[in-house]
């Protein structure tokens, strides 16, 4: 069941947002050569601690990995793109590394996620990288109310055609408001003009992911990590957004 919010949780949410884009901001920041993931999984978690917020993800148990996770952040290294488990592993140069971090505040959550090279990046990594924040920025401008979800979802595939990278239908965005998953399923491949009805109120996190040379995935040993089937590197983009009688507003802006 797909719940729309009011102006009211929307800013609510809004607050989340912000606390989550600042995180991962940080970790951004100190996610230099030499670094831990470890490291930054206790930035993470201090940070979550002093706001007095709660994770999204610490004993999550869903179907799909080993659970619980007991993290607070998802970070993923190079042929690995979603539900990475921080490890004892120290970032070298030209890592591409993935954060995706989600959390509640008081009651309402905010979910989103960056992807950004290590020291000296490759131009295949940036342009990787790219290509999953303009899908990102595509599907947001297809948010408007009296759209479909499909129309989401088709201007996320677009550009990854564009870019000549394949597209994972296996996991995507969704609904996001009091839990961090709620209806709608929001994929990255769609027919414009097909699915939901997007109205004011509807919350959902968009989030492209693309691996450069697969649209096939596999899980870690771990039993959380995705990685692509082929070794080839992958990148993640991702935002928290409302759709309003004046358009999208992303919740979780960086800027």
């Amino acid at each position: 069941m797909v719940e729309l919010k009011t102006p009211e949780e929307i800013e609510r949410m809004r607050v989340t947002g912000r606390f989550v884009a600042d995180v991962l901001a940080g970790v951004r920041e100190r996610a230099l050569v030499g670094v831990n993931l470890l490291e930054l999984e206790a930035y993470v978690r201090e940070r979550i601690r002093e706001r007095g917020a709660v994770s999204c993800y610490w004993d999550y148990s869903p179907s799909f990995g080993r659970g619980p996770f007991r993290n607070t952040v998802c970070l993923a290294v190079n042929d690995a793109v979603l539900h990475g488990l921080p490890h004892d592993y120290v970032l070298r140069d030209g890592d591409l590394l993935t954060a995706d971090l989600a959390v509640t505040i008081d009651g309402w959550s905010a979910d989103s996620a960056i992807s950004f090279t290590v020291g000296t990046g490759s131009a295949d990594d940036q342009r990787l990288v790219r290509a999953t924040e303009e899908a990102l920025a595509a599907g947001i401008a297809a948010a408007q109310p009296g759209n479909r979800l499909g129309d989401i979802s088709a201007a996320i595939a677009d550009v990854a055609r564009g870019y000549g990278y394949p597209i994972n239908t296996e996991y995507g965005g969704h609904g996001i408001g009091r839990t961090m998953h709620e209806d709608p399923h929001v994929a990255n491949n769609g027919r414009a003009g097909r699915g939901f009805l997007l109205r004011p109120g509807l919350t959902i996190a968009i989030e492209p992911w693309f691996a450069a040379g697969t649209d096939k995935v596999y899980t870690d040993a771990d039993g959380w990590t995705i990685r692509s089937a082929d070794g080839s590197r992958c990148a993640h983009s991702e935002h928290t957004i409302a759709v309003t009688a004046d358009g999208p507003s992303v919740l979780t802006s960086r800027n």
